[in-house]
């Protein structure tokens, strides 16, 4: 084939003699495709520190929605609301920063998780990352109610990654405890 057919000039026939159908692709609405660039120019204008804060945030909360395999729609939006509240965001930004955590969680997902959570320890501060620790068991429990044993596990690998001691864990898991699945039983 030449590279003046490859690019389109002469015949649009292949080698066979058929030309190819065309198809349109719809095109995005223009206010909705405006409304995404705005939030990611909102996000971008943020301070390196800070979106770095918020990201790592957001990806270490997917991590433990994520932990069974399922993240239910419920979980979704405990996070936005997290991230909202803890973000200092509008609900279209967290919205947005969720669900790039989301599918960074999705298709990097064990490689990247362990980096991402020293990455939120170094730069946060304890009163931060116990209010994680808070945010962790909220995420867990809104996809049902309970907490299953795999959400509770990452829980405390996270836990371990941030630096927190088993007690420590304890006390804040001690919150929860009507909410463990492996305790209802």
């Amino acid at each position: 084939m030449s590279l003046d057919k490859f690019f389109g000039k002469g015949s649009n026939k292949n080698e066979d003699g058929f030309e190819p159908t065309v198809v349109d692709r719809p095109e995005a609405p223009t206010g909705e495709t405006e409304t995404v660039r705005k939030i990611v120019d909102e996000l971008n204008a943020m301070p390196e520190d800070r979106a770095i804060w918020l990201a790592s945030f957001a990806y270490v909360l997917t991590r433990v929605a994520a932990a069974d395999l399922d993240v239910d729609q419920r979980e979704t939006l405990e996070m936005d609301a997290i991230v909202q509240q803890w973000g200092h965001l509008t609900e279209a930004q967290a919205v947005l920063v969720v669900q790039i955590a989301e599918s960074q969680s999705k298709l990097v997902g064990g490689t990247d998780d362990y980096l991402v959570t020293r990455r939120f320890r170094d730069v946060s501060t304890w009163e931060e990352r116990t209010q994680l620790l808070h945010c962790l068991f909220a995420v867990a429990s809104a996809g049902g109610d309970t907490i299953s044993a795999e959400e509770s596990h990452e829980i405390r690998e996270i836990s371990d990654e941030l630096g927190f001691t088993l007690p420590e864990l304890n006390e804040v898991r001690r919150q929860y405890a009507d909410r463990l699945a492996a305790l209802q039983r």
